[in-house]
């Protein structure tokens, strides 16, 4: 190399599937990194199909015309200006399609490497489409062996290590690394590790943006050989940042400080997924915008704020549905956290259907009193409302259930588990208070919301309730919260059984409890809208467990006849 080398690190938001979007996308910030110099720039993996492609790798016209948008690609480093290393689906000589990286110089495809560790665990599907490439050797790049591995091959030392003892200068690492809970640190252990074992500095690069309920942040960084942060990229947006290397007299690469901004925690990268997952989901889906409910709890009123700080105030309609049971309180949150937002708010009273429906089947019900059959007509008239809206107008619906009602089966099918999408579908009930204290605190960088409140303090502090009949509460028929949620996190995210939880000072009946009604409710789960993964276990992808089933040792039973066997009816 010369004395000096510029690599830039672009973290694009790809669309899955959209193709000629991808290329441009890729070629303008390709520009954007010209501009500062760069000599090459590293993309996200699978930056030109968007990732995770899953099984339109099974299409060969997909294969195909990722290879046609590669050539594109490689066909623009004809001019001069900085090399890219990109990732696609790539068709090898065997016919076999590979997770790939490949090196742009010249006009042409200079290089190629192709992921070795294919993750098959959570989300994670790739040796289902992808053939498990062979050990990589460096890629050579204007004087410098480039040591390229794919996400995963990060994650264990063997690919690092082949690459270190066969000559590489530098680890480069394209990821589609999906958001988590305090993901970061984790990544940058990894990195340590990697860069530790090997004496190589290492650069990381992040996919941003959302794809379908996953989430990607980007974050991307740079350290040295002694394992010193020196570059850091923002999360949750686009963005191309320069680092800049040079060879030391030992033969050994420099690399300079260069930006580095703070990476959110806690709260605020929460918040910053939600409202990131929404905005590509409404935006790459093409939906004008959303409605949801907006009843006057806690729920409705951080899934408003979480749709207005994603996509304006202009794209989100809310609607009261009150029912006779409806408090005044309610009324007049609704009503107050509309205005805080400046959206479109109107009200549709549901008692006309209500008496309908009693009507219509009084025949049948016979002198059978009221119960929860009464309580789940009023949610499914209010999921039908919505609907019907969401039908005539265009905006999608937006379910406002949280994890911990999902959980536990505190929630109607086809009533307000009706949406297309759901914010907080992967967000305890004890988070959902703490996020909403935050967001009337604080106002994030990049959101499209109102500075300061954005809901009255009263929807936050007054107890839960769905409202269903006179005086109802959600602790008639839950444990509270705060003890709730801190079982179903044992259960759910940590798998631990009940000897566990009651160590940590939880009570067995309890336990008990909360794991049967966890267990009844999965196919109502199996039936939910998609929403944004926050935690190491969402349900869906990485949750999978059978709705018809038997097991009972976590209550200490093996009785068939035990009630929490089953499925709710």
């Amino acid at each position: 190399m010369t004395d000096r080398l510029t690599i830039a690190l672009a973290q694009p938001n790809p669309t899955v599937g959209k193709l000629g979007h991808n290329v441009d996308l890729l070629l303008r910030l390709r520009a954007e990194a010209a501009a500062g110099g760069a000599d090459l720039v590293v993309f996200s993996e699978l930056c030109v199909s968007g990732y995770p492609p899953e099984d339109l790798v099974l299409k060969p016209d997909f294969v195909a015309q990722c290879a046609a948008a590669v050539d594109r690609l490689a066909l623009a480093t004809g001019d001069g200006g900085p090399a890219m290393l990109i990732g696609a689906p790539w068709r090898g000589d065997d016919g076999r399609v590979y997770n790939a990286a490949l090196l742009l110089d010249g006009g042409r495809v200079a290089q190629v490497r192709t992921k070795v560790d294919l993750p098959n665990y959570a989300v994670f599907d790739e040796k289902r489409v992808f053939t498990a490439g062979p050990m990589p050797g460096p890629m050579p790049f204007r004087g410098v062996r480039l040591g390229v591995m794919v996400c995963e091959d990060m994650w264990t030392p063997d690919v690092a290590e082949c690459l270190e003892e066969s000559g590489a200068d530098l680890l480069i690492v394209p990821n589609g690394s999906p958001f988590t809970r305090s993901k970061l640190d984790h990544r940058h252990q990894l990195a340590i590790a990697r860069i530790t074992e090997s004496g190589l500095p290492l650069i990381y690069v992040n996919q941003v943006g959302g794809q379908d309920e996953l989430v990607f942040d980007g974050a991307s960084f740079a350290m040295d050989a002694d394992c010193r942060l020196q570059v850091q990229l923002p999360a949750f947006r686009e963005h191309v940042g320069l680092t800049r290397w040079c060879r030391r007299a030992d033969g050994g690469l420099t690399l300079s400080a260069g930006e580095r901004h703070p990476p959110p925690d806690g709260l605020e990268e929460i918040y910053g997924a939600m409202v990131l997952g929404l905005r590509d989901y409404v935006g790459k889906n093409g939906f004008p915008g959303v409605i949801l409910g907006l009843s006057g709890g806690i729920d409705s009123a951080l899934s408003a704020a979480v749709a207005v700080d994603a996509l304006g105030s202009d794209r989100v309609r809310c609607v009261m549905m009150p029912s006779p049971y409806t408090s005044e309180d309610s009324l007049e949150d609704a009503a107050g956290t509309a205005a805080l937002l400046g959206v479109a708010y109107e009200t549709v009273g549901i008692e006309p259907a209500m008496t309908a429906f009693e009507a219509m089947l009084a025949p049948l019900f016979k002198d059978r009193g009221p119960d929860i059959t009464e309580e789940n007509l009023q949610s499914r008239t209010r999921g039908m409302t919505l609907m019907a809206l969401s039908n005539k107008l265009g905006p999608m619906v937006l379910s406002t259930g949280n994890k911990s009602e999902m959980s536990v089966g505190y929630a109607t099918l086809y009533g307000d588990m009706c949406g297309g999408y759901s914010v907080l579908k992967d967000v305890y009930k004890t988070t959902v208070v703490a996020l909403s204290h935050w967001r009337n605190q604080h106002r994030p960088d990049g959101v499209l919301g109102p500075v300061g409140r954005v809901m009255p303090e009263r929807v936050i502090t007054k107890p839960p309730s769905a409202e269903l009949k006179p005086d109802q509460r959600d602790a008639d028929s839950l444990p509270p919260y705060d003890v709730l949620d801190p079982i179903l996190e044992g259960l759910i995210e940590e798998e631990l059984g009940a000897d566990d939880l009651v160590d940590r000072g939880h009570d067995r009946t309890t336990i008990n409890r909360v794991w049967r009604m966890l267990d009844r409710a999965e196919y109502k789960r199996r039936q939910a809208p998609p929403g944004v993964k926050i935690s190491s276990k969402a349900f869906g992808r990485d949750r999978r467990y059978p709705i018809t089933n038997g097991f009972l040792s976590l209550l200490g039973s093996t009785d068939p006849g035990d009630p929490g066997a089953g499925p709710a009816s």
